[in-house]
């Protein structure tokens, strides 16, 4: 089986994936699949965020041995290429799912204030809902649950803003660390598709475009994001 490590982006942790890492188990064969948190967020909330390399997710918390097949999203998809970069022999193949390098293309300027929405919890909940997503119905109870996340595991301002500031200071390597796919959002209004478009151009590797999804692609169509893995994993997706 193939160790797939999910990493969530920011401010933003393993809950938030909902239940795609089930479907993506069943639908990307041999998936062993193990959520990890990034410093600061979930379980690990009460730790300092350093630069991202030192993000090096604790790979003994997998429980299994590399090599890992990483999927990450967003501020992931930078912990997972510089993970790749500086351990190449730990990482198989890396997706990176509508994530960005510096300069980051921003589609929002609210991406600039993870914590600074206004009122409750459920109330920013909704807002970062609406954000993210293009696709997925609006849910009172998938709100609910975010609140209640926030309330319990509070990634601090602090750590929220050094991880905004890391990713805008993040700079890539020149080519890609390990095999890698792109996958955008087409109506992602947080971080312009444009960013993923670049990364596949400047590693040359494969990119996928969902015409309408939003930022969180996962949770507005989390089966065309495993299928897009599974076709890529079994060949079938073409360079781009």
């Amino acid at each position: 089986m193939s160790t797939w490590i999910l990493l969530r982006g920011l401010a933003r942790e393993s809950r938030h994936w909902g239940r795609f890492p089930e479907g993506f188990a069943q639908m990307v064969p041999e998936a062993r699949v193990v959520l990890l948190e990034l410093p600061g967020n979930g379980d690990l909330h009460g730790e300092a965020t350093g630069p991202p390399a030192g993000w090096r997710c604790r790979s003994d918390g997998a429980g299994y041995p590399p090599p890992y097949h990483l999927l990450a999203m967003s501020l992931g998809g930078m912990v997972a290429t510089a993970w790749a970069a500086a351990h190449p022999e730990e990482i198989a193949a890396c997706v990176l799912v509508n994530t960005s390098w510096r300069p980051p293309i921003t589609a929002c300027p609210q991406a600039c204030k993870p914590c600074g929405l206004p009122g409750r919890p459920e109330t920013r909940e909704r807002r970062i809902f609406q954000l993210t997503t293009r696709l997925a119905p609006a849910s009172d109870e998938l709100i609910r649950d975010w609140a209640a996340i926030r309330v319990a595991r509070p990634v601090s301002a602090g750590n929220a803003w050094r991880q905004l500031i890391a990713a805008a200071r993040f700079r890539a390597p020149q080519a890609a660390p390990a095999p890698t796919l792109v996958l955008a959002g087409g109506g992602d209004r947080l971080v312009d598709p444009r960013c993923s478009a670049e990364i596949a151009r400047r590693w040359h590797c494969p990119l996928a475009t969902h015409p309408t999804a939003g930022h969180d692609l996962p949770l507005d169509d989390g089966d065309w994001v495993a299928r897009q893995v599974a076709e890529w994993c079994s060949g079938q997706v073409r360079q781009s």
